[in-house]
């Protein structure tokens, strides 16, 4: 049997400049947790996965809502992991990501890797909302197949629109069924680790950072706008992982979180 969850987080700043969350709510697989936070006056959430999930036929969805001047991390406990449903023709299941950013606040979207497993098909879609102010650090991981095992298929999509304006818009596809090509050296080369971190910042209009290599398989791009992408391929999670990491704390002034 399939499920149907939308788990929901509110982040609004108080009367004492403390981040607080009188949306925290949790539904099905998605169990919304505060944790403490690096910053003090911040707020941390972090995803704890109630049961496996998605299978195939599911419907997730998180939906965020960071009100002006609030700042939030989200994080997630464990990996994700997509699996195949029950019976030969169970129906691709889909999560949906849905984040929208008021003027002046701030949002860290930082959770664990998705892990596409073997026989499975997901569609995952996460569309960000930003005020011209706000201000977001995005990090996407995707691990093609457990160990020892091929991949499922995956099909990602992220949309950020900036003041109402597209900021970025783009999708890839993995696995079975997915266009031809895309293992080949052009695009990952045979590597089972791929991501992406996305940082836009208002101070970028003074100063973005350069274009350049991070690495043999890592690249850094400025956005038309106050962003920058990292885009980057690796043989496993943990490399992918430093990789990443790196960047982050190469493009901001402090680590997120």
């Amino acid at each position: 049997m399939s499920v149907q969850a939308t788990a929901r987080i509110t982040a609004v700043l108080d009367g004492r400049g403390v981040t607080s969350l009188p949306v925290l709510e949790s539904d099905g697989p998605l169990a919304l947790r505060r944790t403490r936070a690096a910053n003090g006056p911040n707020a941390r959430v972090t995803v704890v996965g109630a049961m496996s999930a998605p299978l195939g036929g599911d419907r997730l969805a998180i939906e965020t809502q960071v009100e002006e001047d609030a700042r939030l991390t989200v994080d997630s406990a464990a990996a994700t992991v997509a699996l195949p449903g029950p019976g030969a023709a169970a129906e691709p299941a889909t999560y949906d990501i849905r984040l929208n950013v008021g003027e002046r606040a701030g949002l860290c979207w930082l959770p664990e890797q998705l892990v596409s497993a073997h026989g499975s098909v997901l569609h995952m879609t996460t569309r960000v909302e930003l005020a011209p102010t706000a201000r977001l650090v995005l990090r996407e991981e995707q691990i093609l197949g457990r160990h020892g095992e091929s991949t499922g298929t995956l099909t990602s999509r992220l949309t950020v629109h900036r003041a109402g304006r597209p900021l970025i818009d783009q999708q890839v596809a993995y696995g079975p069924g997915a266009p031809g090509g895309w293992d080949g050296a052009a695009v990952l080369g045979g590597h089972r680790a791929v991501g992406q971190l996305l940082v836009v910042d208002p101070s970028f209009d003074e100063k973005c950072p350069e274009a350049r290599l991070l690495g043999p398989t890592a690249v850094l791009t400025p956005l038309v706008g106050p962003a920058v992408l990292v885009t980057a391929v690796a043989p496993d999670a943990r490399l992918l992982r430093r990789v990443l990491g790196d960047a982050l704390s190469d493009v901001l002034d402090t680590p997120a979180g």
